[in-house]
Formats: C-alpha cells, sequence, structure tokens
C-alpha cells in the first residue's frame, strides 16, 4: 500500500501535469516556451484567447465532473455494498437524459437543455427513493433492484425520443448522452456543490468506514444507520445530478477511480474521498484532452475515450484482485 502523503504527492503532481497537457494540446498544439509566456502574462495573442477563453474553462470543466462522479461513485459503492455501483445505477442521469433529450428535441436553448437534465435527475431521485422506501424496510438491495428498474424504464424513453426526432438534431443527442464537455463552462455552482459534497462526506468517513464492515457492526459500534443512508443516498444522487447537468453520461470514472484507490489505500476513507476528486479530475481532463486531439480538429465525446480507457484498467482490477484473493486463500 501506498502511504497517503505520497499518495498524494502523487495526486497532485498528476492534476498539475493534466492541467498543463490539457492546455497546451488541442485542434492547435501550443509549444511549452509559448504555454509559460501566457501563464505568466507575456504573451497576449491569439494563442492566449485559446488558453484563457477556451482550454482553461473547459479544463475546469472536466476536472470538476471528473470530481463529481468519482466521489459519487464512492459513496455509492458504499451505500449499496456493491463493487459494481457506479454514480448512474439507480437511474438518476436516465432521468436526465429523458429531460434533456425532450428539451433538445423541442428545439430549446442550451439552459433549458441543462434546466431540464437537473429536473429529471431530481424526479428520478425522488422517484427512487420513494419507491424503495415504500412501506417496508429500506434495504441496499430494494434499493438497487428499483433503481435498476427504474433506469431501465428511462433507456425505454430514451431510445423512443431517438427514435422519433429528426436527423438534424441526432448528433447533438448523441453527444450529450455519450458526454460532452463542449457546452457552458462549469459555473460557480457546480464548484460548491463538489466542495459540499466533500465536506460532508468527509465528516461522515468513520461511520463509512464501519458501515463498509457491514450495517450490523456499524449498528453495533453507534452509527445510526437508517439516517446515514438516506444522507448518502440523496449526497452522491445530487453529486451525480450536478455532474450529468454539465457534461452529460460520462461512464467509468465512478467505477473505475474507487477501485484504484482501494487497492494504492485500502478503505479508510479519510484518504479516500479526498484522493477520490483529484484522481477523478485528473482522469476525466485526460480524457477530455485526448478527446479533443486524437481526431483534431474532429472532437470526440468524452464518454467514448473514458469507456476506451476504462474497460481495460477494469479488467485489469479484476484480474488483480482476482490473483491477490487466490493467493490470500492459499
Amino acid at each position: 500500500m501506498i502511504r497517503a502523503r505520497l499518495l498524494f504527492v502523487m495526486l497532485l503532481l498528476l492534476t498539475a501535469v493534466s492541467l498543463v497537457f490539457a492546455l497546451a494540446h488541442g485542434s492547435v498544439v501550443i509549444s511549452w516556451e509559448m504555454l509559460w509566456q501566457i501563464l505568466t502574462g507575456k504573451e497576449s495573442g491569439v494563442m492566449a484567447t485559446i488558453v484563457w477563453d477556451l482550454r482553461l474553462p473547459r479544463a475546469a470543466s472536466a476536472f470538476v465532473v471528473g470530481g463529481l462522479l468519482a466521489l459519487a461513485g464512492t459513496l455509492m459503492q458504499v451505500l449499496l455494498r456493491n463493487p459494481l455501483a457506479d454514480p448512474y445505477i439507480l437511474g438518476v442521469s436516465g432521468g436526465a437524459a429523458v429531460m434533456a433529450l425532450a428539451a433538445m428535441l423541442l428545439g430549446l436553448g442550451a439552459v433549458w437543455v441543462k434546466g431540464g437534465a437537473l429536473l429529471g435527475a431530481l424526479v428520478s431521485m425522488l422517484l427512487v427513493f420513494g419507491l424503495a422506501h415504500g412501506r417496508g424496510q429500506w434495504t441496499s438491495t430494494r434499493l438497487l433492484l428499483t433503481g435498476v428498474v427504474v433506469a431501465a424504464g428511462w433507456g425505454a424513453l430514451i431510445s423512443f425520443l431517438l427514435a422519433i426526432s429528426p436527423e438534424r438534431n441526432l448528433r447533438g443527442m448523441l453527444f450529450w448522452l455519450m458526454g460532452d464537455l463542449g457546452h457552458e463552462p462549469a459555473s460557480m455552482l457546480s464548484w460548491l456543490v463538489l466542495l459540499f459534497g466533500f465536506v460532508v462526506a468527509f465528516a461522515l468517513a468513520r461511520p463509512l468506514n464501519l458501515l463498509v464492515r457491514g450495517e450490523s457492526q456499524a449498528a453495533a459500534l453507534g452509527v445510526d444507520v437508517p439516517p446515514l443512508r438516506i444522507g448518502l443516498y440523496f449526497l452522491a444522487s445530487l453529486l451525480t445530478a450536478m455532474a450529468v447537468t454539465l457534461a452529460g453520461s460520462i461512464g467509468f470514472v465512478g467505477l473505475i477511480v474507487p477501485h484504484i484507490l482501494r487497492l494504492l489505500v485500502a478503505a479508510d476513507h479519510r484518504v479516500l474521498l479526498p484522493a477520490a476528486v483529484l484522481l477523478g479530475g485528473s482522469l476525466l481532463l485526460l480524457a477530455d484532452t485526448l478527446a479533443r486531439t486524437l481526431l483534431a480538429p474532429q472532437q470526440l465525446p468524452v464518454g467514448v475515450v473514458t469507456a476506451l480507457i476504462g474497460v481495460p484498467a477494469f479488467l485489469w482490477l479484476l484480474y488483480r484482485s482476482a490473483g491477490v484473493s487466490g493467493r490470500n486463500s492459499e
């Protein structure tokens, strides 16, 4: 295992390198000397405009969305006690997608698309919570099954909207579904949501460490489990809703980042939570840079790049964990 202090040094270095890489690369490559002059205020031409007005706001959006997804994925895996849980498993992204695609189909502007996505995410969040809670006992299994069924329903509505959409709207709709950071840059609200989510989650680090061991053991050690589960659900859903509103559905970030960090630093959430924000933000920052440069000047949806990175990474994690389990059982 990597010591926490060394891990944070490595993650901060990765974040800095990812940011510099994002500012220097795109359809127009900026040399390191030119980038340094721009950042120090010695260059104010067209290249400076590209960096300050285009690339830096997009890089900030990539980092905040990656941080939101990684933090939400970490909380969701604790809540559901399922290593395959990701921020989208409970249908939040499906509700956001339906409302956002409906706004696109009606020809409404970007503000309506973002507002619709946020509204759809909140409706889905309340719907899943209400159906899962019902009149009986709310369990992680019941919540998971309810979320999967609601997500399937949203998926059917998404297919219907795509089927009836005119061809001129399909490209934008598909880009949104696959994840796109080319819209308006992240607002101050998104940074505040990320900060709020991190502060609340970090304050709950000890109960999270106990909840991972099992609800019965956590309750025996003084954790009030039912309110904690409800708080985790709404917090993870809020983080997911904000990320989806900013960039659409971007997969694998919230799934693989917690796994990578648990292999490196075990499951202490006092380390895991801040590390997840840094690694998630850096990973999406690198993925978005690749999406802008691989086929430049044409841009790929960033969700395609995260999937191309995430699939082999997750298979490697499964192989590694299986090897560790096999050695431990001998």
